[in-house]
């Protein structure tokens, strides 16, 4: 699998991200979540891969089918600034 190295940094940071689903990567970079567990495996240290990972193991906001609220989506203050996005926004 061939990534440019701004598609990695961006699925990184979308990995951090408490309320990005998995799912939502999936859409955008069509990684499935244990090949970005692989890709941040690779990618990180192996501390900061420790941390993510066990920050995110049982977050039921990183799974759309876990979430609390049906409708609508939550929307962080900082995200008109974030940018390298593949999906134009709408």
């Amino acid at each position: 699998m061939n990534i440019d190295v701004i598609a990695i940094d961006r699925i990184i940071e979308m990995a951090w991200e408490d309320r990005t689903t998995f799912e939502s990567i999936q859409f955008q970079f069509n990684l499935k979540e244990q090949e970005v567990i692989n890709l941040m495996r690779r990618e990180m240290k192996p501390k900061s891969f420790k941390m993510w990972r066990k920050r995110v193991q049982g977050r039921k906001t990183k799974h759309e089918k876990l979430r609390t609220f049906a409708k609508g989506r939550f929307k962080c203050s900082r995200q008109k600034t974030i940018s390298n996005n593949s999906i134009s926004k709408r």
